[in-house]
Parts: structure tokens; C-alpha cells; sequence
């Protein structure tokens, strides 16, 4: 685990990739497990490739998401409110891993 520095985050790529790797990396197992595989690989690859990691302060952390993420879904069949549903679960798993992997879980 790295030292957190909320102002290195700002350039959070350079300074701290390998963790965001990591919680990126542990949500998907963690979802992956409990929900369609398919559904899980479509978020991530399709709707989560272009979110962006935020820190709120308080060792909070917020995942912006791109416009319309419904409708960037390719290859796997699902309602907009199951859709929904388990992509908010989702951020809120890689929430959570953020939290942990930068000391404030």
C-alpha cells in the first residue's frame, strides 16, 4: 500500500496506477463471482474502461462514469433497471477497494 497524498491524486495515474489496478482489479473478482460473468464483462469493459476515480476527502472516494452507460453496453442482453442496479453495486465495490487499498478501511 502506498502512502496516500490526496494532491498526488490529482495526477493519479502517474503517482498511484498499480493500486488503482489493484481495486479495479479486486471489485471485478468480488462482482464477478456473485453476478452473470457476462453482464459483469460487458460493464466492465464497455462502461467502466472510461470511468474516472475520484477523491472526495475524508477518505472518500467517487467514480465518475461517461455519459450514457446503458447505451455503451455491447454483447449482453439486460434490462436498463437490472442493468442499473448492479452497475451502482458495482462503483460501490470499487469504492470500498479504494478505500481499503489506500489505508482507510
Amino acid at each position: 500500500m502506498a502512502d496516500f497524498d490526496p494532491e498526488k491524486f490529482e495526477d493519479k495515474y502517474a503517482n498511484y496506477f498499480p493500486e488503482l489496478q489493484q481495486a479495479y482489479k479486486n471489485a471485478f473478482n468480488r462482482m464477478n463471482e456473485r453476478y452473470d460473468s457476462e453482464l459483469i464483462h460487458g460493464i466492465d469493459q464497455f462502461v467502466l474502461n472510461e470511468s474516472e476515480p475520484f477523491y472526495e476527502g475524508d477518505g472518500e472516494f467517487r467514480i465518475e462514469l461517461p455519459d450514457e452507460p446503458y447505451e455503451r453496453l455491447q454483447g449482453v442482453l439486460v434490462d436498463r433497471e437490472k442493468f442499473e442496479s448492479v452497475l451502482e453495486t458495482y462503483i460501490e465495490e470499487i469504492e470500498r477497494e479504494l478505500r481499503r487499498v489506500f489505508g482507510f478501511a
